[in-house]
């Protein structure tokens, strides 16, 4: 067996906007009459898509929102947070993560982005970054119904890579994911890809259990060993 592909998160793992989603996110709350986040952020946003956040962070307000408008809820917090994006002098790309992908693609894997983000937001991010031509497809929260831990998203990544290279005939086996939350690596498994935790978000030893390699930062996987480890499995 070997490696054709790396899955990448979004949020967390390429870029540090945290802050960003938390203050658009804000905003779109208090234009609600509803108080701002609190403690409660990052249980709720953590690995989840925007509108399952929001909506889980309106039902713990008391409201009940419809479908549609949630829709337009997320498309105003999506509008806020390109803005402040592109209001920035430099991206908040984390370390070494440019290096790394330019090095996994010079190295002909098939690269893709497994996010709940929204779509645009992501495009934008890679687009400033000046990375988006390295990524084959973006899976993102405007294509799945289901968030991590759920493997949709991974699985639909593997689906349009499929579509897009019909001679590749990629497996989940053959896929390596890069996370850095629990419930990402959950999906991962449930997918049953072989992951990398990267320690952006939570503690290093935090992460060590849940996941096959476990890094603190880009420079530090040794990608020479988990080619090999992918060579050795039948």
């Amino acid at each position: 067996m070997v490696l054709k592909a790396v899955l990448f998160n979004f949020n967390g793992v390429i870029i540090k906007d945290e802050s960003i989603h938390r203050e658009s996110i804000d905003e779109i709350l208090l234009a609600e009459n509803l108080s701002p986040q609190g403690k409660e952020f990052s249980k709720v946003s953590v690995a989840s898509s925007d509108k399952s956040c929001l909506k889980e962070l309106l039902k713990l307000r008391g409201r009940s929102v419809t479908d549609e408008y949630l829709d337009k809820l997320i498309a105003k917090k999506s509008i806020a947070y390109r803005q402040k994006l592109a209001q920035l002098e430099s991206l908040p790309i984390y370390p070494d993560v440019v290096q790394f992908i330019e090095q996994m693609f010079n190295n002909s894997y098939k690269l893709a982005v497994v996010t709940g983000a929204i779509g645009s937001e992501v495009e934008l991010g890679l687009k400033q970054g000046k990375i988006g031509l390295y990524f084959d497809t973006i899976v993102s929260g405007d294509h799945i119904s289901q968030s991590k831990p759920d493997p949709q998203g991974y699985l639909l990544a593997i689906d349009n890579l499929n579509k897009l290279y019909p001679d590749l005939n990629l497996l989940p086996s053959e896929c390596l994911a890069i996370e850095d939350t629990f419930a990402g690596l959950q999906a991962s498994k449930s997918a049953r890809i072989q992951a990398v935790a990267i320690a952006h978000t939570y503690p290093f030893h935090m992460l060590q259990r849940q996941a096959n390699w476990t890094i603190d930062r880009f420079a530090d996987l040794e990608f020479d060993r988990i080619d090999k480890f992918f060579e050795s499995v039948e």
